[in-house]
């Protein structure tokens, strides 16, 4: 029966790829995590992982083996998280990746509503601008754009239309002309943003009337966060590309001045999705219930 515990951790580390992230996900020490698998082995008389000194790879009957365990076990965690319903009050913890907007501005302002009336309910929040892949990842839901969900997922709206803001501060445009068309922008510093699922550079998708453009300009700063690319702005450092709900005040109050605004139209908003095969547990039910969006 001990043999369960240990196909277990050879799934968490054959997924992870790594004994560190393997062993920070179950609590354990990465060395615990080498000999459990060494037992493992020595018990099959076969080696199931390959081990460098910079990375951990399956073997081909390993990778035989996690195609196999995979889905049982996400067919027991599913079934022991369901048990939970046989609770007076729904308990357990909720993994979700999502990427720093929504994260901000969707999920943050949920868990003040949620949290303090389901006090044995945790929420994990992994912030994460790659497309992950949620049941490699071990996570109960994602949140990312509607035409980045894949199929076999079940979604669930939960944000309004969005649309995008190009901004800059005063001082940074009193060096410079106001663009008036999008091909103004090369003569701009563009403040780029980089996620690693598309590896370049991220394209401003502008359209106007039925015309698209896409603008990757120049700058002095690369970054992956959204804070980052606002307080740049705010700091006359360039140019920036940023969801217009995280700009608003700051047009109002003067520190930040708008551009090409007819050239940025709303778009689907956020949706919070998850496999169409795994029952959600009772916790992660009332979750999905309070982050629904209700609006036009």
């Amino acid at each position: 029966m001990e043999n369960f515990n240990d196909l277990a951790v050879f799934a968490a580390v054959a997924r992870e790829r790594s004994f560190t992230r393997a062993a920070a996900k179950l609590g354990v020490s990465p060395s615990a995590l080498s000999q459990t698998i060494r037992n493992l082995e020595e018990r099959l008389g076969i080696r199931l992982l390959t081990r460098t000194t910079r990375s951990v790879a399956s073997t081909e009957a390993g990778e035989r083996l996690l195609r196999t365990l995979a889905p049982r076990l996400e067919e027991i965690e599913a079934e022991l998280a369901a048990l939970s319903e046989l609770r007076e009050k729904p308990a357990g913890t909720v993994r979700i990746t999502a990427g720093e907007h929504p994260a901000i501005s969707i999920l943050q302002p949920a868990l003040k509503r949620f949290l303090p009336d389901h006090p044995d309910i945790q929420v994990e929040i992994i912030i994460d601008s790659g497309l992950t892949d949620i049941v490699s990842g071990g996570y109960d839901a994602g949140v990312r754009m509607g035409e980045q969900v894949a199929k076999d997922m079940v979604a669930v709206r939960i944000g309004p239309q969005m649309r995008m803001a190009i901004v800059a501060s005063p001082a940074y445009f009193e060096q410079r002309p106001l663009p008036k068309t999008p091909q103004d922008l090369m003569d701009h510093r563009i403040i780029n943003t980089r996620f690693p699922t598309l590896g370049g550079l991220f394209a401003w998708g502008l359209e106007k009337d039925g015309r698209e453009v896409k603008v990757r300009g120049e700058g002095q700063l690369v970054f992956n966060s959204l804070r980052m690319r606002l307080q740049s702005a705010l700091d006359g450092l360039g140019v920036a590309y940023i969801p217009e709900d995280q700009v608003l005040s700051h047009i109002a109050e003067g520190s930040l001045v708008r551009v090409l605004e007819d050239w940025c139209p709303s778009f689907p908003g956020y949706q919070l999705y998850y496999p169409s095969r795994r029952h959600p547990s009772p916790a992660m039910a009332l979750l999905v219930d309070v982050l629904r969006y209700r609006g036009a």
